[in-house]
């Protein structure tokens, strides 16, 4: 389960043409099991009906009518208090100044004095209204009493100009909401380094070796590192994936390039998880040029790459940080006793085992099958499970031991 499972969201609309990407946010807040309450402005159902939001969160959507019904005398105070999260997405510059102000002429605004939990706004306006020096001061009011402001973007507008002034995709929105929920976390003021991906290394300039690993596990570990409250720095190969959002993606290809990447950001850290996999081996020397068929079967004399673990431990002897190192073990034989071998060899804390022979668990595919194995001796043997779930399960135990 994700952080917003069960969290209680309220999400308020105002009147932005940009309602129709609040209806996406609502679908996905909803799908990731958080409870969400709409709140329209009746400039909001200008675009858009109630119905819209009850049809894809299963939930009542208020709205003004509802300040001066059989509720008005409870209703925002209930709605407010109860709430994990308050989110205004679009906030529109009407309702910004309206917030920076204290003003409290709707539902919405009224909730927004009542609520005493986090608050996120989504600026959504016209060409030249962010920019205002109005609206800017407003914002700078609101970011001084701590509400987040995430956006807006640059692009195309209703009006048809370009600039700022675009409320920021859901998808990305539902980043920041995940990192306001998990603020006050596990791991809140924890440092977490995370490697990720399978590193590159060059035969000639277009190919290369390389491990099948897609990164998925490693990118879990990160969105639940930033759930948990950690900050936390995704050292990542080339993929596909998009980094979640709140993590600082540190970009490498070679082993030489990740072991110097981790040696930095790991020097201060509390916590480092080599999820990457990293090559064993690579070219004596790489091609300067691109190998022809023509020119024959190329002999390609290989060397070993640097033990980027065992560098770290040594590190540490000294640094005494990280204070946690964990890795894993992909293996096709002789799981426990090549994970046991190197969790001592590289005086690691912790390691995950994975049997990569499994269709159903390893590289590229959505779930994973773990043993965790502990410096002490200790073993802890976990079904197949999705690979968020196990990155869920290693930041619990990551937590426990920098106790």
């Amino acid at each position: 389960m994700t952080i917003l499972y069960g969290k209680k969201i309220l999400l308020g609309i105002t009147g932005s043409i940009a309602v129709y990407k609040a209806a996406d946010l609502a679908s996905r807040l909803t799908q990731s099991g958080a409870q969400v309450d709409i709140v329209l402005t009746a400039s909001a159902e200008k675009f858009v009906t109630p119905l819209t939001f009850q049809s894809v969160t299963g939930r009542r959507a208020y709205t003004d009518a509802d300040l001066w019904g059989n509720e008005a005398h409870v209703l925002h105070v209930s709605l407010g208090k109860t709430a994990d999260a308050l989110v205004i997405a679009p906030c529109t510059a009407n309702t910004i100044a309206k917030l920076a102000h204290g003003e409290a002429d709707n539902l919405l605004t009224v909730l927004a004095l009542a609520a005493r939990c986090p608050t996120l706004i989504a600026p959504a306006m016209d060409g030249g209204m962010y920019d205002h020096p109005a609206t800017q001061e407003n914002l700078g009011k609101l970011k001084e009493r701590g509400i987040t402001i995430v956006g807006p973007a640059d692009g195309h507008l209703a009006s048809g100009l370009t600039g700022k002034g675009r409320m920021t995709e859901p998808v990305e929105l539902v980043g920041h909401i995940r990192l306001l929920l998990g603020r006050r976390g596990l791991l809140a003021a924890k440092k977490v380094v995370i490697s990720a991906g399978g590193t590159q290394e060059p035969l000639d300039p277009v190919r290369m070796l390389t491990n099948r690993s897609s990164g998925k596990q490693g990118y879990a570990l990160a969105q639940a590192a930033l759930d948990a409250g950690a900050e936390v720095i995704l050292i990542s190969t080339p993929t596909s994936l998009i980094p979640p959002v709140g993590a600082r993606l540190v970009n490498v290809e070679t082993a030489r390039q990740m072991l110097e990447a981790v040696l930095t950001e790991s020097a201060d850290s509390d916590a480092l998880i080599m999820a990457a996999a990293v090559a064993d081996f690579r070219p004596k020397k790489a091609a300067g040029n691109k190998m022809k068929k023509r020119d024959g079967i190329p002999q390609i004399e290989l060397e070993e790459t640097e033990d980027i673990l065992k560098t770290v431990a040594v590190q540490r002897s000294g640094k005494k940080r990280p204070y946690i190192i964990m890795g894993f073990a992909a293996e096709s034989r002789d799981l426990l006793e090549n994970a046991s071998e190197k969790l001592k060899s590289k005086k690691m804390d912790m390691i995950a085992a994975n049997d990569i022979s499994s269709d159903d668990a390893g590289f590229s595919v959505e779930t994973n099958r773990i043993t965790l194995l502990f410096a002490n001796g200790k073993q802890e043997v976990h079904p197949l499970m999705s690979k968020s779930e196990v990155a869920e399960i290693i930041m619990q135990h990551i937590a426990t031991l920098l106790e």
